[in-house]
């Protein structure tokens, strides 16, 4: 059984008011030919399909197109699609039955129905648990599709549970009671299929959250805070999980000797992510085990920075920057359309106002034909040292908010605040 794993795709996610359409396309694209390419029996899709709640209908197409592109090259494919944190839970489950007959399994949100013997709430298994055939007609492995999480998900949790003992977090006590009680329910459940006819597939899971020890990528992802706590230790998933197919964070790593992995987004979401090698990961589960590999894809489009990573500059002087721009990017971009163009982000030096710097830069990289995708102006510490820019204001009761906005101001762009500036904190300040 070969399985492609990935996750965050964030369709419908800009950059700087700059779409990802064009790119998200060709990603699929290439998508399709890695299925082809590995013969992949399954593909499992960890959340966060959407980048927001509210996804237009173009997006919603981009997707199903994606999909049935995926399922013409890849005929016996068959898809997991769990919710991520980012996804509309109602939405997307809404095309389900449609999907179901393209052996397409959309687990939006938990599910629970009424235990017909005792009336309480139980996880429902039709939704939650998905058996894989093999091509001799048995079932090759069981998968658990586990979505983002969200408190009401989590029955018992309690936020008066004191900690002064060592006790875990209501979150993580939570969680592990959820993942534990999940578990068990589909375990028993396989080892009756199993005493039907003599095999018990091995169970796999998805999950979207995000695990301690996981390394974040600052800019991209939405911290999961459920009452004060958002990393959850990689012990919550029981060890009779073979693999857990892991979204939300960016980076591709594992965790847990390699039983817990995160695939990845799909290309640079944020200037963080431009180091990262983005791509998908195989799983292979046969007798000897669970095995996974990356498989690396190209980027749609370029994601660059200036100055660039490792030069030894740390800011650029707005005199140097059509320069740059000419040395960063030295092949011509006239004949690529422009959601397939460079992104470039900038920093540079405060010699300026902050807006008279960002308007030229914007300018510049506009001339050039390429995208901005973000600039940050900063000052340059003196030799001395510039205490007053970089002070942390420790006593805020001594401190007036008109202080602590020009102190945050002038630690982010380098320079003081404007009377315009003043003038309109001044006046949400008042709203307050």
């Amino acid at each position: 059984m070969r399985i492609l794993h990935t996750a965050d795709l964030h369709l419908g996610h800009s950059l700087n008011g700059w779409d990802r359409d064009l790119e998200h396309q060709l990603w699929f694209d290439r998508l399709a030919d890695i299925v082809e390419q590995e013969e992949t029996d399954l593909l499992l899709i960890a959340g966060d399909i959407y980048d927001n709640t509210n996804p237009s209908g173009e997006i919603q197409k981009l997707f199903y197109r994606g999909l049935t592109k995926l399922k013409d090259r890849r005929p016996s494919l068959r898809t997991v699609i769990s919710g991520g944190n980012h996804d509309p839970v109602r939405r997307l489950e809404a095309p389900g039955v449609l999907l179901s007959e393209f052996d397409i399994h959309v687990v939006g949100g938990v599910h629970r129905k009424e235990n017909l013997k005792t009336g309480e709430l139980v996880f429902d298994l039709d939704q939650h648990l998905i058996s894989i055939p093999d091509s001799l007609g048995g079932i090759a492995l069981h998968v658990l599709a586990v979505p983002f999480l969200r408190a009401s998900d989590l029955p018992g949790l309690s936020f008066g549970q004191s900690q002064e003992t060592g006790d875990e977090s209501p979150v993580v006590a939570a969680a592990r009671r959820f993942f534990a009680e999940l578990t068990d329910m589909a375990l028993s459940h396989i080892s009756q299929l199993g005493a039907a006819n003599g095999v018990v597939a091995p169970l796999i899971a998805t999950s979207h959250l995000h695990c301690a020890g996981g390394l974040e990528s600052e800019g991209a992802e939405r911290r999961i805070m459920t009452g004060g706590s958002h990393a959850i230790p990689p012990n919550v998933f029981p060890p009779e999980l073979r693999y857990v197919a892991l979204g939300h964070l960016h980076r591709p790593q594992t965790l847990d000797g390699g039983r817990l992995r995160y695939s990845g987004s799909c290309f640079p979401l944020s200037a963080t992510e431009i180091g990262y090698d983005h791509g998908v990961t195989i799983v292979e589960i046969g007798a000897n085990g669970v095995e996974h590999r990356h498989v690396s894809i190209t980027r749609p489009a370029p994601v660059l920075r200036l100055p660039e990573t490792g030069s030894g500059q740390k800011t650029l002087l707005i005199e140097d920057l059509d320069a740059a721009l000419q040395s960063l990017c030295n092949e011509p971009v006239e004949d690529s359309p422009m959601g397939l163009r460079p992104f470039v982000y900038l920093e540079l030096a405060a010699t300026d106002a902050a807006s008279v710097i960002t308007a030229e830069a914007a300018a510049q990289v506009k001339a050039r034909g390429l995208r901005l995708a973000g600039i940050r102006v900063r000052r340059e510490a003196s030799k001395e040292g510039d205490e007053k820019a970089t002070q942390i204001i420790t006593n805020l009761k001594d401190t007036e908010p008109e202080a602590l906005f020009t102190e945050a101001y002038l630690n982010k762009n380098g320079i003081p605040p404007e009377e315009r500036h003043l003038i309109a904190f001044r006046d949400a300040l008042a709203e307050l």
